[in-house]
């Protein structure tokens, strides 16, 4: 009995939710939406059934199944050659000529004209698995044979290198995974958007709140433009918030369609319309109903993206908010009192208590449990203290300051760059500080000793670019290691040894050299064991010649320098005073006796000589680079982006970029600096220029990319910029941990890398 042709387009109204195994994800609740009436641009979807067979008449799958059953996931150049030998077979191997047909007529049908072409992952027989594939968007597509092959690319995309060693690392058989293709109308939207159906920030799950500006929507996802905000009552859809943001410029097509590199581009919006409310009120209600309905359809919260191109309002994707945080978690309304100070908010809470003002690191034993620290500005000798207090406020510092890091590291509010708080505040006076507004009000205004920054409640979610975390005190690696983190992506070495709180070169003249080593590997020991197998890659030491100075014995052998920022630090001492360098590897050899996934970064390189001696030194020392044993560099300083091929050529597994230092190198401002604290912003054109470069030239050479500095705990913007570029890693302060996988999990999908749904 001769088979029966496989369906290769289903039209939106034929496909519902439950039909994920033959469109995917995006598809099957675009077919949803479509089917219950709701507004959605028409389309069509090239099945999954079309892809297998696809497969099996281009006599493909065998083949396939030839390279990637011989490929070691592990080695690097291997699984990329494989992948681009195994997407070379499909997007040369001639379709079908049928299905290509049907494509054309489908295509014909919905009018031709500009359409995205969109993948949509599916498994078949594994619908609990959520694929964390680099699948392929193609937007603006024309014409009947350039559909057609964005369809096979889209098929093509399944086996991106990323794709091949996530299925690998689950276990997941290659051949029952397929892929459907999504081909939409594209709405050259006047007007976009998102709209949630919970209040996200609150989980009020009474409210609606609507985002809306003008031009595409890519900016308002991204973070990149600051929308209108309408926040509704559910039931009675009644107006109860607005707030009209200005808006300078938009979004759109490019209309020179010879223009290959530039789909859309940014143009001014004129001044009389800037101002101006983007949504009419009308609008506002109308999409409230469609949001509203969609909520009713799937049963929970939704997060829903949509765009207006005229008179029409379109839903072009929904799916569940993954954000929603306890209602408790942050203060129910904005906390009021007698303002005394005003500074930079740097970590979030807000907490009571009297003040202890500290005015040199000796000073610390005088704080109590619970008290406020107030200081010019925190070094890594304050620890102690910090770990102690309810709060910090400080005279000194932007939000990359010592104090800033630490602070969120810690959970514990904090307020930097308020000038003078060492001067307006009295000794054990009550006071309560708010981390949330970077404010300072006279004696108790709030009803809990302490109120906790908000904490995000949701479940794991799988990403391809790996989620790290920043971290220094041994006392959190256990709690933070339980959490949603592939790993730590920065470790700072000042906990633990503002914890042995002598300066190494004073412990050596005494032969006490071995008790630095022993606390050191003892630190370290701590966070490979929480954290094993995920990697925890170590930053050597860092102190600048003030920290170093503040350690016991530190004064004999550290000079005064008029800006330690730039002073004799990280890469510089190792080869210098190789006897202090020796025992922090030896502590690090120490602890890989048990666990291989310490690994080593170098800080603040400086030349690639510099490099090369630092390499050449831990080779000598017993950790050169292995399988198992990778060392890293930091990228901080501008000359590590200009001549990043040679630094790689040096023999490096990865960097990680260290945008602040990276920041204030590039602008020359002073990170610390409170007046300049507008003019520091990681998302400067000459700073992204850098980030750009790095990532494109290391994905090239197939080095490990990563970022450690404070940028991705702050903008989530930039932290959608990395991704797209092709970032690996992203490594964020304890804080900001499931805030950033959220946001890498959306943009992965955006770019069809990721697709939760499917």
């Amino acid at each position: 009995m001769k088979k029966r042709p496989v369906k290769v387009i289903a039209w939106f109204d034929e496909i519902g939710k439950e039909n994920i195994p033959i469109a995917g994800g995006k598809g099957a609740n675009l077919g949803e939406l479509t089917r219950n009436k709701v507004p959605v641009p028409p389309g069509f979807i090239v099945t999954a059934d079309a892809y297998f067979q696809f497969l099996r008449e281009a006599e493909l799958t065998d083949r396939l199944r030839a390279y990637l059953n011989s490929l070691n996931p592990k080695d690097t150049k291997m699984l990329q050659d494989t992948a681009f030998e195994v997407m070379q077979l499909i997007t040369q191997a001639e379709m079908p000529k049928r299905m290509a047909d049907e494509i054309r007529k489908a295509y014909q049908k919905m009018g031709q004209g500009l359409v995205a072409v969109r993948s949509s992952a599916t498994a078949e027989d594994l619908p609990e698995a959520s694929f964390a594939g680099q699948q392929s968007t193609y937007l603006n597509v024309q014409g009947m044979a350039n559909v057609v092959e964005a369809v096979q690319k889209c098929w093509a995309s399944l086996f991106e290198a990323r794709a091949i060693f996530y299925r690998n690392e689950q276990k997941f058989d290659h051949f029952k995974v397929g892929i459907a293709v999504v081909v939409q109308r594209m709405v050259q939207s006047e007007i976009s958007g998102v709209a949630f159906t919970a209040e996200p920030l609150s989980s009020d799950d009474k409210k609606i709140v609507i985002e809306a500006a003008y031009g595409l929507g890519e900016m308002v996802v991204s973070g990149e433009l600051t929308p209108d905000l309408y926040l509704l009552d559910k039931d009675s859809l009644k107006l109860v918030e607005k707030k009209v943001a200005t808006q300078e410029w938009q979004l759109v097509r490019n209309p020179d369609t010879r223009d290959k590199k530039r789909k859309n581009i940014k143009v001014p919006i004129p001044a009389k319309d800037q101002s101006r409310q983007k949504l009419t009120n009308k609008d506002i209600t109308a999409l409230a109903q469609i949001a509203k309905r969609i909520e009713e359809l799937y049963q929970c919260p939704q997060d829903i993206e949509w765009a207006k191109d005229g008179k029409n309002i379109y839903i072009v994707q929904t799916r569940p908010i993954t954000t929603l945080k306890p209602p408790k978690d942050g203060p129910a309304e904005e906390i009021k009192g007698v303002e005394i100070l005003s500074g930079l908010p740097a970590s979030p809470g807000a907490a009571a208590g009297r003040t202890e003002i500290i005015l040199h690191p000796s000073e610390i034993v005088n704080l109590k449990e619970g008290e406020i620290l107030v200081a010019e500005m925190t070094t890594p000798d304050f620890v102690p203290a910090m770990k102690r207090s309810a709060a910090i406020v400080t005279d000194r510092g932007g939000r990359t300051c010592h104090a800033a890091i630490v602070s969120r590291e810690l959970g514990v509010p904090c307020v930097v760059g308020t000038s003078n708080a060492t001067k307006v505040l009295k000794e054990k006076q009550l006071v309560t500080v708010d981390g949330f507004q970077g404010k300072v009000f006279k004696g108790k205004v709030i009803s809990e000793q302490k109120i906790e920054a908000p904490t995000v409640l949701k479940p794991r979610i799988k990403t391809t670019t790996r989620l790290y975390v920043n971290l220094a005190d041994p006392d959190l690696a256990e709690r933070v290691a339980a959490r949603d983190v592939d790993g730590v992506g920065l470790l700072r070495a000042e906990f633990m040894i503002a914890n042995i709180g002598e300066h190494p070169r004073y412990m050596i003249e005494q032969k006490r050299g071995h008790v630095f080593q022993d606390k050191l590997s003892e630190g370290l020991h701590t966070f490979a064991k929480a954290f094993n197998p995920r990697p925890v890659v170590y930053r050597m030491t860092d102190f600048k010649t003030n920290e170093y100075r503040n350690l016991k014995g530190g004064e004999k052998y550290e000079e005064v320098e008029e800006n330690p920022m730039l002073g004799y630090r990280g890469c510089s001492r190792y080869v210098r005073e190789l006897d202090i360098f020796k025992l922090e590897v030896e502590a690090i050899k120490k602890v890989r006796e048990s666990y291989t996934n310490l690994w080593v970064m170098i800080p603040f390189v400086r030349t690639v000589k510099a490099m090369e001696e630092a390499r050449d030194a831990l080779a000598a020392l017993g950790l050169a680079r292995s399988a198992d044993f990778k060392l890293w560099m930091m990228t901080e300083v501008p000359s590590n982006i200009i001549l990043m091929n040679k630094f790689i050529d040096v023999g490096i597994d990865g960097i990680s970029i260290g945008s602040n230092d990276l920041t204030q190198l590039t602008l020359g401002v002073d990170r610390d600096s409170p007046k300049l604290a507008d003019v520091f912003d990681e998302r400067d054109e000459a700073v992204l220029w850098s980030l750009e470069r790095a990532i494109s030239i290391t994905n090239r050479r197939r080095v490990t990319s990563s970022i450690c500095g404070q940028a991705p705990s702050v903008y989530p913007e930039l932290t959608a910029k990395l991704v797209g570029w092709g970032i690996n890693s992203v490594s964020v302060n304890p804080d900001m941990i499931e805030h950033t996988r959220g946001v890498i999990a959306r943009v992965e999908e955006d770019l069809g890398m990721h697709s939760p749904s499917s």
